[in-house]
């Protein structure tokens, strides 16, 4: 049905692809926030769906993808001294969400999955909520992201 490229990719993921890496640079420090939470998500998902399936190494991989997300995007953009004592309860908060999601490895607990899977979506639904009423503020858009807004996140690593 699809084409296989030269780098492997059949011509549906790479548009895929494409379009995901498009995302990211145009995406505002916000989106990228956002764009971390339903990607974290996602894998915590298909992880759901391997470990019902018996599908270990499949399982693993998704867990890992989840972990990586939360560990090095999203807990690694915090500003803690921007952020204070939000960006502290948020850093161990990601900190608790990354043991809970190795226990649920280790021990295929998809209980703990699901738990961290609902804590993503709950801090996603607040992280919306701001954007929307940033956006709905009388600021002038300069394009660029101020960390005026959401001193809580570096705006190094979302640029």
């Amino acid at each position: 049905m699809y084409t296989t490229s030269r780098n492997g990719l059949t011509g549906a993921s790479a548009y895929a692809r494409v379009g995901l890496e498009t995302g990211v640079v145009a995406a505002n420090p916000h989106k990228l926030i956002l764009m971390l939470y339903e990607g974290a998500r996602i894998a915590l998902s298909c992880a759901l769906i391997h470990m019902r399936n018996n599908e270990i190494n499949a399982k693993g991989s998704a867990i890992s993808k989840a972990i990586t997300i939360i560990s090095s995007g999203l807990r690694a953009s915090l500003d803690v001294k921007a952020g204070g004592k939000l960006a502290e309860q948020l850093d161990a908060l990601y900190e608790y969400m990354c043991h809970k999601l190795l226990l649920a490895n280790l021990h295929n607990k998809p209980e703990y999955i699901e738990e961290v899977s609902r804590l993503l979506g709950e801090l996603n639904e607040a992280w919306e909520a701001i954007g929307r009423s940033v956006s709905s503020s009388p600021l002038p858009d300069t394009g660029s992201f101020d960390s005026s807004v959401s001193p809580v996140f570096s705006t190094a690593t979302a640029r």
